[in-house]
This record gives structure tokens, sequence and C-alpha cells, in this order.
């Protein structure tokens, strides 16, 4: 939502499209006409191997628990999608209810929810999260 007063004021300017954003912070589901946010959701978990939901980026996580969850796979080598929540408010809330989980970072893996940080720490500690990663076919 434009505040017309503050871009003024502050010599900003802001375009609903986020044509000039980078990939992460555009709205995922923009442009998408008659697809719900939800039906987005299903197919992107589907469509990518390892998908991680969080807030902000890889290269700027905007939570510790985000920038632990990239920690963690970065140091397995796989190749992963993002989607930054904190850019859409509707994504955020969605999400959460797709997964029925009520925290983000949220991690899917083969179409799969796995769980948020502490899922994930914990299965990187117990050899877990190894195991079932070695199945992703997209490793760096």
């Amino acid at each position: 939502m434009a505040v017309p007063w503050l871009q003024q004021r502050a010599g900003i300017s802001i375009t609903g499209d986020g044509a000039d954003s980078h990939d992460d912070f555009k709205p995922v589901h923009k442009g998408d006409a008659g697809v719900s946010v939800q039906e987005h959701i299903e197919r992107d978990v589907k469509e990518n191997p390892v998908l991680i939901y969080m807030k902000g980026v890889p290269d700027a996580p905007q939570c510790g628990f985000s920038a632990m969850v990239v920690h963690i796979l970065d140091e397995y080598g796989v190749r992963y999608k993002t989607r930054n929540v904190l850019s859409d408010p509707e994504l955020r809330n969605a999400i959460k209810e797709y997964s029925n989980w009520p925290t983000i970072p949220q991690v899917y893996v083969n179409g799969e929810f796995v769980g948020g940080s502490d899922i994930l720490i914990s299965m990187h500690r117990s050899g877990e999260l190894k195991t079932l990663l070695k199945d992703v076919k997209n490793i760096r």
C-alpha cells in the first residue's frame, strides 16, 4: 500500500508491479490472474526440489532463523529456491495456512514440508537431513 505523502516527502517512488525489484523481492503471485496464492504455493513446492519460504533473501536474511536454515543448506551444497515472505503479506499468511505451521522459515524438500529452523537443526545434528538431501538431484 503506497503512502503518497510519505513518498513525496521522502522523494521516493514505489511501483506496484515490482518491475524494478530483484526477483526475491517481487510478489510471487502478481501477473497470475485467476491463480490463488495457495495454488501458486502448491505449484512452487512441486516444481522446486528444495524450497525455503524465509524472511529476506539468502544473501541478506532478515531473521536469525532464516539465516540458520540458509547456512545449513549451504553446508550440504544443494541448490535451493527461496521466497521472501516479507515482500508479500498475503504470501506470508498463505504459507502458514498451507503448511499448518505458524512460523517462518519453512523448508520443503521434494514437495514435502520438512519444518522450520529447529527441525532442520535437529535433522542436521542427527544425520537425518543428509539422508533426506542425498536424493536431491540439484547438487551444486
